[in-house]
C-alpha cells in the first residue's frame, strides 16, 4: 500500500538518483568527446558481446522455487510462484527472455524493475518489466524506497515492485557501469570511430604534393581543385588503398600523418577491449581475443567467469527475488535458486569422471546422477549410496576392533609364510 502522506511538504522525502539523465536512456559526454548512451555503447562489439554474455549465462540456467523439508529440500511445483519463474514470468515473454532482458538492463543501466502482479492470497502471478527510465525511485519518510510511474500518475510501494540492484552507492539504484566508466567506453568508441575513419578517408587526408621550384606554378585555382580532385578520387577510400600514384612535372607526394601501424591503432584497440573486460570482470578470452592464451589458462578464465563475473549477479537476483516475491511468513520455508549445473557442465567424459568418483565415495546415489543427466529415477534400489570400506566412521570402537584384530585365518597364513 502507498502511504500519500510520506511525500508530503513536511516529509524527508527525496528522488534518487536523478544525477542521471533519464528518458530515452541515460547518456554521457565522454573525455574523448563521445556521447557515451546504452545504445551508442552497445554498438561497440566488446561491450554487446560482454553484456549479452552475462544476459544469456543467467537466461540459460533454470530458476526454480524449492521448498526446506527439514535437512531435505524439494521443488515446490505447487506454489504458484514455481511456474512463474520456471516458465512464462508473464503472458508475453518465456523465463529465457524475461532472465535475459533483465540482466541486460543491469549490465547496461544497473537496474532491472519488474510490477508484480498478485492473486487475492497475494502470491506472485506475473512480473512485468519496465524500463527504468520509466520509473523515478523516491525515498520515503520511513527510509524505504518506493516508485513513481510519472506516465501513470502512481506511486507503489516495494510490496508491488521487484528490483534487482548492481553496485549502489546510496542504496536505492544501482550505478550504470556505462555511465560510471564513461570515459572507458567512450574511448572505445572513439578508437572504432577513427578506424572507421581511416579506412573511409585513406591516404589523400594525410599529406600534401609537392611540386618543385623549377616547374611551372599553377595560378588557376580551379587547376589546384582538378589535380586534388583527380588523385583523391583514384587513390582515397578502402578500395584504392594500394594503387600506385603517377605524378607529373616531377611533383612528390609527402605523406604528413602517422599510418595506422604507427600510429599503434590495433594495439589500442585490443587496449578497448581489455578495458571493457575489466569492466565487466568477463576474462579477455570469452570477448574473443585470445592473444597469448594456452588451452589450460583459457580453461582456467572460463571458471574465473563463472566465479567472479557470473556468480556475484546471480546471488544478486536470488536475494532479490527472495525479499520481492515470497511473503514474509515465507522466507523461512522456501526458497529461490538458479541451477549452475546447466552452464558448468563439463565434456561427456570429464562428467562420467566425476559421478563415478562421487558414486564411489557415498555422496552421489544411482539417482542422483540420472537427475544431473536429465534421466527417470531406477526406483528405491537407485537410492542406494556405497560407502568405501577402508573408511569407517571413527567413532564406531566395534568396527574398528574388527578391523585391528586379526581373524584365525589370518594368523594361520603368516604362520604358513613364516615356515616357508
Amino acid at each position: 500500500m502507498f502511504f500519500s502522506g510520506l511525500f508530503d511538504a513536511n516529509t524527508s522525502s527525496t528522488t534518487i538518483g536523478e544525477h542521471w539523465p533519464t528518458g530515452g536512456g541515460a547518456a554521457r559526454a565522454s573525455q574523448s568527446g563521445i556521447i557515451v548512451t546504452p545504445e551508442s555503447a552497445m554498438a561497440n562489439s566488446a561491450v554487446y558481446r560482454a553484456v549479452t554474455l552475462l544476459s544469456e549465462s543467467v537466461a540459460s540456467m533454470p530458476c526454480e522455487l524449492f521448498k526446506r523439508e527439514g535437512e531435505h529440500r524439494k521443488k515446490a511445483k505447487e506454489h504458484p510462484l514455481y511456474d512463474v519463474l520456471r516458465y512464462q514470468p508473464n503472458k508475453k515473454d518465456t523465463s529465457f527472455e524475461y532472465f535475459e532482458r533483465g540482466q541486460g538492463f543491469l549490465g547496461t543501466n544497473g537496474n532491472h524493475i519488474a510490477l508484480i502482479q498478485r492473486n487475492k492470497n497475494m502470491r506472485v502471478e506475473e512480473l512485468i518489466p519496465i524500463h527504468f527510465s520509466k520509473i523515478r525511485v523516491l525515498k520515503g519518510g520511513d527510509g524505504l524506497p518506493y516508485y513513481n510511474i510519472p506516465s501513470e500518475n502512481r506511486t507503489l510501494s516495494m510490496d508491488d515492485v521487484h528490483h534487482v540492484k548492481g553496485p549502489s552507492i546510496d542504496g536505492f539504484i544501482g550505478c550504470s557501469p556505462l555511465q560510471i566508466a564513461a570515459d572507458t567506453v567512450g574511448l572505445a568508441l572513439a578508437t572504432e570511430r577513427h578506424a572507421a575513419y581511416s579506412f573511409n578517408n585513406g591516404t589523400m587526408m594525410n599529406g600534401v604534393i609537392e611540386a618543385p621550384k623549377e616547374a611551372e606554378k599553377i595560378t588557376s585555382q580551379l587547376s589546384i581543385d582538378k589535380l586534388l580532385e583527380s588523385f583523391s578520387a583514384r587513390h582515397s577510400g578502402w578500395r584504392n588503398m594500394f594503387k600506385v600514384a603517377f605524378l607529373q612535372e616531377g611533383m612528390t607526394y609527402k605523406q604528413l600523418a602517422m599510418t595506422n601501424e604507427q600510429a599503434q591503432l590495433i594495439e589500442a584497440r585490443k587496449m578497448g577491449i581489455a578495458d571493457i573486460s575489466r569492466l565487466y570482470g568477463i576474462p579477455l578470452n570469452m570477448l574473443s581475443e585470445t592473444a597469448g592464451e594456452s588451452y589450460k589458462s583459457v580453461e582456467q578464465n572460463t571458471l574465473n567467469f563463472l566465479v567472479f563475473a557470473l556468480l556475484p549477479w546471480i546471488k544478486r537476483w536470488e536475494a532479490a527475488m527472495h525479499r520481492d516475491l515470497l511473503l514474509k511468513e515465507e522466507r523461512s520455508e522456501y526458497f529461490i535458486e538458479f541451477n549452475l549445473s546447466a552452464l558448468m557442465r563439463g565434456d561427456l567424459k570429464s562428467r562420467y569422471e566425476a559421478y563415478a568418483l562421487g558414486r564411489q565415495w557415498g555422496f552421489l546415489s544411482v539417482n542422483d546422477i540420472r537427475r544431473l543427466e536429465n534421466l527417470p529415477p531406477l526406483g528405491s534400489e537407485g537410492d542406494i549410496y556405497l560407502s568405501p570400506l577402508n573408511m569407517v566412521d571413527s567413532k564406531n570402537a566395534e568396527i574398528h576392533q574388527q578391523l585391528n584384530t586379526a581373524s584365525p585365518e589370518q594368523i594361520k597364513e603368516i604362520q604358513a609364510i613364516c615356515q616357508r
